[in-house]
């Protein structure tokens, strides 16, 4: 016979947790999958987790005010003829147009050229308002070819071949029918407001060699003047860089699983790929083994949201970051001015749950008009200007820290790890030993 202290309260399990208890119960109702948007939502090894070490004797930090910390980097140096130049290591990751609103798109493109940087279209195509207001436009070149045509490809500053994304490496992309209004449809080629789910791998080619044919298509349809980037999931980080190295890149974009989506599988997002902190060291070690790294340059994306996240981000090995999901809030998304329409939603403002729905209340991930008439361009641009303004601040505040010159000069030995965890995957000591796990005994 058992017996329970009447004052102990009942103890509920870990593993069957409330939300737990929920999802099994909405699969047991409906017999489908649950989808949103945004990245993960489980706590990983983080950015968070590591600290600098600034400058005091055996460095000398720099004057704020008297000493250049220079910002600067060329992406696509290897073999385009016209590599670009921006002013920040911050980029503007690809959202298509279809996920995001027109309004959204136009003021991407106004923030990102105010600050000097370059943005990407995303799937679905290129629109006349995105590569008006963009100084510096990549474009996503994608397994779904939507919108793809030769035309926009030499209309656009460098090309993105998307091999895989940060929130579901090995899938496709998905885009609710209520988010297909005409404009979309024609676009894409699609029928308006049917369910769309892009494929999962490019129709024409197989593996790396056929990959190097493609990449040559790619330049002789642009004259080699186009850098070409590939991008790829948090998966298998070393050797999807050397492949991307050995079929002719000129950058590797490396998305963690931190990156969000406009809409895929919860299981997706959850359960797939690795942390971006984990993704880093082994592509940057790629790079090194080939004698490529610095020359063929790597753009580190995936829950980056700060000029401390972007300045480690450099001091493991990136050359540059690019963010979408803070890109978003920057402008607008999630506001909590919109609370009370979020809850309307069934959401809250900075849950994120609605990007499939088409019913963003402030008018970013939305085709509806009457919601995207309420965001103002040319102000989200502007907002979006000041917070890559103030991240590029905070990293080179943080370079002169360590006594450097140029973010690029962060490194390894810059930083220190909280946990175990951390300075395993960034392969940087423990804080206080000189201790890496997996490389050195302790």
């Amino acid at each position: 016979m058992s017996y329970q202290n009447p004052h102990t309260p009942p103890r509920k399990s870990a593993t069957f947790d409330d939300y737990t208890l929920a999802e099994i119960r909405r699969a047991a109702a409906t017999g489908i999958y649950d989808i949103r948007g945004a990245g993960t939502k489980r706590k990983v090894p983080h950015f968070d987790d590591l600290l600098f070490l600034g400058a005091s004797m055996s460095r000398y930090p720099l004057e704020g005010y008297r000493e250049r910390c220079d910002t600067s980097v060329v992406l696509g140096s290897r073999f385009a003829k016209k590599p670009i130049h921006l002013k920040t290591p911050i980029t503007i990751a690809g959202m298509s147009f279809g996920a995001l609103s027109g309004p959204a798109k136009e003021a991407l493109g106004r923030g990102a050229t105010i600050a000097g940087t370059s943005t990407t279209t995303g799937d679905g195509g290129m629109t006349d308002e995105e590569r008006g207001h963009s100084q510096t436009l990549v474009y996503q070149y994608l397994p779904s070819r939507y919108g793809m045509n030769p035309k926009d490809l030499r209309r656009a500053d460098a090309i993105e071949v998307v091999i895989g994304q940060g929130a579901k490496p090995g899938g496709g992309g998905m885009l609710l029918g209520q988010k297909i209004s005409d404009r979309v449809a024609h676009m894409r080629n699609l029928p308006k407001g049917i369910d769309q789910r892009s494929a999962c791998r490019h129709p024409d080619w197989t593996g790396p060699d056929d990959l190097e044919i493609k990449i040559g298509e790619l330049r002789e349809i642009t004259d080699w003047e186009k850098p070409i980037y590939i991008k790829i999931g948090g998966a298998r980080p070393y050797y999807d860089t050397a492949l991307a190295v050995k079929a002719g890149a000129d950058v590797v974009v490396l998305d963690g699983m931190q990156g969000g989506t406009a809409a895929t599988q919860d299981v997706f997002i959850e359960h797939v790929g690795m942390p971006t902190l984990a993704c880093i060291r082994p592509a940057v070690q790629a790079l090194q083994d080939l004698g490529m790294h610095r020359k063929v340059q790597l753009v580190v994306s995936g829950g980056i949201r700060s000029g401390a996240d972007v300045a480690k981000a450099l001091a493991l090995g990136a050359d540059a970051v690019a963010i979408g999901t803070a890109a978003l809030v920057a402008i607008g998304d999630n506001d909590p001015h919109w609370e009370s329409e979020y809850q309307k939603l069934g959401t809250t403002a900075g849950a994120y749950d609605d990007w499939h729905e088409g019913k963003d209340p402030a008018g970013i991930t939305t085709q509806d008009p009457e919601l995207s008439s309420r965001l103002d361009p040319v102000v989200a641009g502007r907002r979006l200007a000041n917070y890559l303004k103030v991240m590029t601040l905070e990293a080179q505040t943080i370079a002169r820290a360590c006594g450097h010159n140029h973010v690029h000069n962060l490194e390894p030995e810059d930083l220190v790890a909280l946990t175990i965890e951390a300075a395993a995957m960034a392969r940087v000591p423990l804080a206080g030993t000189s201790w890496v796990p997996g490389t050195t005994p302790f």
